[in-house]
């Protein structure tokens, strides 16, 4: 049972605004969880702990600064 012939021809479509939404989501999901995980950080020290808002501030700020670090984009090894 064949087929119609057709204008599709697999695997040569452009894909550039799927591989960007792709990327997109993806960032989103990954800077958005660490702010969020940090907030909940400072609002769990600040309520539930005698560490108080500067303590929690604190301990919120190294953790966006050390997930930054640990999270970015990192430049391809082969390019260099």
């Amino acid at each position: 049972m064949a087929g119609t012939p057709s204008d599709y021809q697999r695997g040569n479509m452009d894909i550039a605004e799927q591989t960007a939404t792709f990327h997109l989501v993806m960032g989103l999901t990954k800077w958005g969880s660490l702010y969020i995980s940090a907030g909940l950080l400072f609002f769990t020290l600040l309520f539930c702990t005698h560490t108080g808002f500067v303590g929690s501030a604190i301990s919120a700020v190294v953790m966006v600064v050390l997930g930054t670090l640990l999270l970015r984009d990192k430049k391809d090894a082969a390019a260099h």
